[in-house]
């Protein structure tokens, strides 16, 4: 099939890359002419494990291509998939829908024949609908079919979720684009992931349901990880004890630093303001996001506490500064916050990450990078691992006690076990676990 993919960002691009892996013709627009150059050339914008493979093999082929023009792709497209940006909105929290409607009328200004225009992007119950009134708005005679497909990827993790998925919901009110949709995911559905049809708006809110269920289950196990410290208990263990539980599941049962993202913020805030407009409200969801907030510069105070509660004047190394590792994504990442809580106590902070120190620097202020761990913790009067990237679970621990000015290892992710820890002559702090 021809697909149309606008929006050539992570979503846009991951999704535009597998379908031509399918065997789809597909062409990703973006208005930005460095980005689509740059695409051309082969360089990848955002670091996600595959993709380049994906995209190289594909735009060789023939089957993957990149342009700034389009009207010219859009009238030739069966499908055309609306993949754009929805940022919060600066001042009430609710999703910026600019870009999705500014997509929907240069679609409708350039679609001929019956061409079904699907909303890929993450937006709020009802906006389907507003995109097939502005598009029949801009152009009466346009032969269309609006549908919602919420995307489900993992950054880190995105090619394996696109092809390999749980579920692909498509929500449609019109009942031609059920056999086109079932066409393009085709080579799923003979590999029997279950193809999920619903209206629209159902659709859109399954997307957001999911996203904030799975925050609030980080959140909680993040408060269950609070009270074993208090207690006595190991949240290790907790979460092994709960997750067992079949009705319950292993997943997201990590205690941590908090969550944060491209997704998991932006989604909880604007599914707690579309509930409000509705007169709804999702108290789970607005106290989650609370927690989750104030968690951040908690993670911050512990590591102060960890060095003895002053850290003014000492060097701090932080390693890991995106989100999650596998990715060089900084947005709401819990280092922004553990990093600004250290600075305003007066520390110096040496960070290092592997992929995402371009991007931080773009976040960050005062806040000096190193080429490694190692060169991080020279001197350092405390080692905080915030990002459980895999190079950071094998430290030579040996070597780091000999380069530190004062062995002190925080372990925001419980990457290592305290015995072994402290066995190297280090004071460990871990997140849920007896101190």
């Amino acid at each position: 099939m021809r697909i149309v993919m606008i929006g050539s960002g992570y979503v846009g691009l991951v999704s535009g890359a597998c379908f031509a892996d399918f065997g789809h013709d597909v062409i990703c627009v973006d208005k930005m002419p460095e980005k689509i150059e740059a695409l051309k050339n082969g360089q990848i914008p955002i670091f996600e494990p595959g993709l380049d493979a994906i995209v190289a093999s594909n735009a060789k082929s023939g089957r993957l291509n990149f342009t700034t023009e389009l009207t010219s792709a859009v009238a030739e497209a069966d499908v055309v998939f609306i993949a754009v940006g929805t940022p919060s909105r600066r001042g009430d929290g609710h999703a910026d829908l600019g870009y999705v409607y500014a997509a929907a009328r240069e679609i409708a200004a350039a679609v001929t024949g019956f061409t079904v225009i699907v909303t890929k992007s993450t937006v709020p119950v009802g906006t389907g609908d507003e995109v097939e009134r502005i598009i029949r708005e801009e152009n009466p005679n346009a032969d269309i079919a609006v549908v919602s497909n919420p995307e489900f990827l993992r950054e880190g993790a995105a090619i394996d979720d696109f092809k390999r998925p749980d579920r692909i919901v498509v929500g449609l009110s019109d009942e031609r684009a059920r056999p086109v949709m079932t066409e393009v995911y085709r080579p799923l559905y003979l590999n029997q992931s279950p193809l999920l049809f619903t209206t629209r708006r159902t659709s859109e809110l399954i997307k957001y349901a999911a996203n904030a269920f799975l925050a609030m289950k980080i959140t909680f196990i993040n408060e269950m990880a609070d009270l074993s410290e208090k207690v006595g208990a190991d949240i290790q263990d907790v979460s092994r004890g709960i997750g067992l539980d079949g009705r319950i599941g292993a997943k997201f049962l990590h205690a941590g630093p908090g969550y944060g993202g491209s997704c998991f913020p932006k989604d909880t805030l604007a599914l707690a303001k579309t509930a409000q407009d509705f007169d709804s409200p999702v108290r789970l969801i607005e106290t989650t996001i609370a927690v989750n907030d104030t968690r951040k510069r908690a993670m911050g105070r512990k590591v102060i506490a960890a060095v003895g509660g002053d850290v003014r004047g000492k060097k701090i190394a932080v390693l890991g500064l995106t989100f999650k590792p596998n990715t060089d994504d900084m947005r709401d990442s819990p280092a922004i916050a553990v990093v600004q809580t250290l600075q305003d106590a007066g520390a110096k902070v040496m960070g290092y990450d592997p992929e995402g120190m371009a991007n931080a620097r773009h976040l960050m202020e005062n806040i000096d990078y190193a080429k490694g761990p190692y060169e991080a913790a020279q001197d350092a009067d405390a080692v905080v691992i915030v990002t459980e990237w895999n190079q950071f679970r094998a430290l030579d621990l040996d070597r780091l006690k000999r380069i530190m000015k004062n062995p002190v290892l925080v372990d925001l992710r419980n990457i290592y076990r305290p015995d072994e820890v402290t066995a190297h002559g280090f004071t460990y702090a871990g997140i849920g676990r007896p101190q």
